[in-house]
């Protein structure tokens, strides 16, 4: 099973959030998933996404795949490179 950290539409009729969850790839993208691991509002000013970053680390460990965007959202927060630090040494 192929696991992707992906974002998942919530929110009503123009007024999106998203929930960044790991799923299996070969579910749809509102479908069913494994955990959620964080979250991404577009519409706030600050602090607009914000991770279980515990749990993003362990499932990029076992293999996990992020989208593009979930990478460049992980890349801002600096997650990302907290991985990026636990594989070096």
């Amino acid at each position: 099973m192929a696991v992707h950290l992906r974002l998942t539409r919530m929110g009503r009729h123009k007024r999106p959030f998203y929930r960044v969850v790991a799923t299996d790839s070969r579910m749809p993208r509102d479908g069913r998933f494994l955990e959620v691991i964080g979250t991404y509002d577009p519409l706030k000013a600050t602090d607009k996404a914000s991770f279980k970053e515990d749990r993003v680390l362990d499932w990029l460990k076992k293999g996990a795949q992020p989208t593009d965007t979930v990478r460049s959202l992980l890349k801002k927060t600096g997650v990302y490179k907290a991985l990026q630090e636990s594989k070096a040494s």
